[in-house]
């Protein structure tokens, strides 16, 4: 594992980001207020675009249909900009809103995949405040040029999904997609992927998530600890739900011959779906400054930051202060 992290913190180009937006930026961390860095709303194009398939992933009226998972219905309120908005804890919050990636519409053949993430694309570009987006990209033959043009517009990042994370081979082989990040300054976040089970109707609604998903995490982790820094040098990175909780792991990672290196100051996790023993845990490890706020709402909530009892200055770390980071650059 690489003992140090980015050379230096990435610093925004003032040309590549809307001046709406780093205005907003610099206005509501400068006060406190939250980003919320892991959200989900579907917008009409996409819920359409899903509708019109035959095959996975596809939308049914609102039950999705996905290889690997068990059809699930969805509540259309979820979707709704103007009730989703309301739901946000301030008006001049921002909830950066990420593509399911367990749809599988990244590892879709291009021709499958192109007009399912052109439709992601043009609708969240249009949605307004509090709502901003992470880009997403095609697996094979990802349209570098295309994902360069999202970073330089209206993208906060790039999403991906930890699938292409899950061995160190396989993240060097996605290392080109992430580069086109590292170069324009933006972040990467690392979501789950596809649950890909095996008799999925047998098993409870919860484990892909748990079970599926955390595994996921973990790899990318560990993938990313053991190869991704050193091709990257200074990209910031983000692992959804406390990158299945990897983190916590490093005293078995010692105890098995690897190594620890000094905390890497631009390797962030954020805490959806977990509270007080799982976030005290990993700050024991990555320390307050690597932990941001993430609520993968509608399918969880945000944690009440202060009710962690970390103190109000940990707190607003978590909400916004380290978001602005993971966002915009800077040093703890």
């Amino acid at each position: 594992m690489r003992e140090h992290g980015p050379r230096v913190a990435p610093a925004p180009q003032a040309a590549g980001w809307p001046a709406t937006w780093r205005t907003a930026l610099d206005a509501r961390t400068g006060e406190g207020t939250t980003i919320d860095v892991h959200g989900h709303l579907w917008p009409e194009e996409l819920v359409d675009a899903l509708r019109r398939r035959s095959s996975v992933p596809r939308l049914e009226g609102w039950v999705l249909h996905l290889d690997g998972e068990a059809p699930l219905r969805l509540n259309p309120d979820d979707h709704d900009v103007v009730l989703r908005g309301s739901l946000e804890p301030d008006s001049r919050g921002l909830c950066l809103l990420s593509l399911s990636s367990p749809l599988g519409i990244e590892s879709l053949p291009t021709a499958q995949a192109a007009p399912l993430l052109d439709a992601w694309h043009a609708g969240v570009a249009r949605l307004p405040e509090p709502f901003a987006a992470w880009a997403s990209v095609a697996g094979t033959e990802p349209d570098l040029q295309q994902l360069k043009h999202h970073l330089q517009t209206r993208f906060v990042g790039l999403q991906v999904p930890a699938s292409w994370l899950a061995t160190p081979s396989l993240l060097e082989t996605h290392a080109p997609t992430l580069a086109v990040c590292e170069a324009e300054g933006r972040p990467v976040f690392v979501h789950p992927g596809p649950a890909g089970l095996q008799q999925a109707s047998r098993l409870p609604a919860w484990w892909p998530s748990v079970v599926a998903y955390s595994t996921q995490l973990q790899a990318a982790w560990w993938s990313w600890h053991q190869v991704g820094r050193s091709l990257m040098p200074d990209l910031p990175i983000c692992f959804a739900a406390g990158a299945g909780l990897a983190p916590t792991h490093h005293e078995r990672l010692v105890a098995r011959g690897g190594a620890v290196g000094r905390i890497d100051r631009g390797v962030f996790v954020e805490t959806s779906s977990y509270g007080r023993q799982a976030i005290d845990a990993l700050t024991r490890v990555l320390g307050v400054d690597g932990i941001v706020l993430g609520s993968d709402r509608p399918y969880g909530r945000p944690v009440d930051a202060e009710a962690l009892g970390l103190g109000r200055a940990a707190a607003r770390a978590i909400e916004s202060t380290n978001p602005r980071r993971l966002l915009l650059g800077g040093t703890p």
